[in-house]
């Protein structure tokens, strides 16, 4: 049998064996795919097959890359090879509902002008006007079109998710219904601190670009049937049938985005009765409870390492505020699509959340205090002149603080034997989404944004992320549970750490005896300096 296998005869045998798998395969397991990556890159998630399953017409996709134009941009070119990799796996999904075509625009050409009358966005590549595009553009009928401007490799891990997105938005191309319940003046009003109208809140005019906003009135008994996501602000002292209407909402599969808060500064509410203070709290501690979390009742945050500079009242020096913090990226969740990507949050006496023991839900921290924070009693906050001296008395307890998270999974109603004239209502939802906030100041004009009057106009000059949070958070409610559930993924290209780990040590070792050197040469010197003080 050996002489047989190592002979001519045997050799061809093999050789024409080997061709004939190739052949079958090729034929028979053409779609059959094997990951084998650590965080399953080129694995599609089930949200993803939802999404497509639910594809009424055919799409086309056309993925433009300027792949003549990055020769000389290996990384690059490496991504839009992954890129491409998962558009032809959508494609092969869809089985036949997608067609994908792959387009190199070469300067000055047809390609090119399609691809900026798509609005992609070329990157200038020289002086002389050679632009480079990385971009997608997904068309169902003449109308309906949707666009990733470009494909940014910072955002690497949420490329499925950009993708589903995509294919979401083309199926359902009507922009999504958001409630608003708020107990602040979001739509304007009157200041009674200035004695003035006060304009609309930018946050809201950001939102109104992206989603349909209806208002809703307090003391609502049902939501409204085209609200996909319920957006509460600062729901304080709301009836038992609109807390039963929020329940039945969230159980019934609708989105809830909520913010609640220990001490609002932007509440101007009088108080109750003569010599009392203003309650200027919100929660929602019924729904809370069923859905396994809370809001520590009458505690604030404050926190050493992330409290913003402020001008003090009683004092002519700017000090730090640790109830006023300024979250910078490693406070935020980066492996969310809503909050990765955000450089800082700003929040004003923000409240603190926690899991209840026993919850049956997924509490996932969004936004996270540093480890030199601890909870403050809210009238602390009541008469604080200067912060400063809050400041020093500061004593961290090493924990981080959730100030921001997402609720999912299984929940119960809060109101099992339902409410006076309602007693048949849902018990119980094998999946919630809700994102609870434990602050509103954030959503203020003063916390995020500058606003200048130009003409008429205002326009807005954000320094901080409050409204890209907001909208981010309203777009991943609006979506699909499909669209929701695609998880982030990992970095195609992924460091080689051991290098890297010794690189390092290498660096250390190098700093240290270069230290060591400058030190004994400063140490000769002085020794010269002296000997030739003594020469003198």
């Amino acid at each position: 049998m050996k002489k047989l296998m190592y002979s001519g005869a045997g050799l061809l045998v093999i050789a024409l064996a080997f061709v004939a798998f190739n052949l079958l395969s090729s034929q028979t397991i053409t779609h059959a795919r094997l990951d084998l990556t650590e965080q399953q890159l080129y694995s599609m998630s089930d949200g993803s097959r939802r999404i497509i399953d639910g594809l009424e017409q055919p799409v086309d996709l056309y993925f433009f890359f300027s792949d003549k134009a990055a020769k000389a941009m290996a990384p690059l070119r490496n991504y839009a090879r992954r890129v491409e990799e998962l558009l032809r796996a959508y494609e092969r999904e869809a089985d036949g509902k997608i067609h994908l075509h792959v387009i190199d625009p070469q300067p000055f050409s047809a390609e090119e002008d399609q691809a900026a009358e798509f609005g992609l966005q070329g990157v200038p590549l020289n002086q002389g006007g050679d632009q480079l595009y990385f971009g997608l553009v997904g068309s169902s009928g003449a109308e309906n079109r949707q666009v990733i401007p470009f494909f940014s490799p910072e955002q690497e891990e949420f490329l499925e998710y950009d993708v589903s997105r995509l294919l979401q938005s083309l199926s359902t191309p009507e922009l999504p219904v958001v409630g608003l319940l708020s107990a602040l003046p979001l739509h304007g009003g009157f200041d009674p601190q200035s004695r003035q109208p006060s304009s609309t809140w930018m946050v809201l005019e950001e939102i109104r670009q992206q989603v349909q906003v209806e208002s809703l009135k307090a003391g609502i008994d049902q939501i409204p049937e085209q609200v996909s996501v319920l957006m509460l602000v600062h729901p304080k002292g709301l009836p038992d049938a609109t807390l039963y209407a929020i329940d039945q909402f969230v159980l019934g599969g609708g989105k809830l985005l909520v913010f609640v808060d220990p001490l609002s500064e932007t509440d101007h509410a009088l108080p109750m009765l003569p010599g009392e203070p203003a309650l200027r709290d919100s929660d929602l501690q019924p729904l809370f409870k069923a859905w396994g979390v809370q809001r520590l009742p009458a505690q604030v945050l404050a926190d050493a390492s992330y409290a913003m500079s402020v001008q003090a009242a009683a004092a002519s020096a700017t000090v730090r505020h640790p109830g006023w913090v300024s979250l910078p990226r490693a406070a935020l969740d980066q492996d969310d699509v809503v909050t990765a990507g955000l450089e800082s949050l700003t929040l004003a006496t923000a409240g603190i959340l926690e899991p209840l023991p026993g919850a049956s839900t997924r509490f996932v921290p969004l936004l996270q205090s540093s480890a030199y924070a601890m909870p403050v009693a809210t009238e602390r906050f009541e008469s604080l002149s200067n912060p400063q001296t809050l400041y020093r008395e500061l004593q961290p307890t090493g924990e981080r603080y959730t100030l921001a998270a997402r609720l999912s999974g299984p929940a119960n109603s809060a109101y099992p034997q339902g409410i006076e004239g309602i007693k048949d209502g849902l018990q119980a939802a094998d999946s919630i989404n809700v994102i609870v906030v434990a602050d509103t100041d954030l959503l203020s004009d003063r916390m995020w944004v500058q606003v200048q009057d130009f003409f008429g106009q205002r326009i807005p000059q954000p320094w901080a992320d409050n409204a890209t949070f907001t909208i981010n958070a309203l777009d991943n409610l609006s979506g699909s549970d499909a669209l929701i559930s695609v998880r982030s993924r990992g970095r195609f290209s992924r460091p080689f750490e051991v290098v890297t780990a010794l690189q390092r040590e290498a660096e250390n070792s190098f700093r240290q005896k270069e230290e060591e050197l400058q030190q004994r040469l400063a140490e000769t010197d002085q020794k010269l300096a002296e000997l030739q003080t003594n020469d003198d």
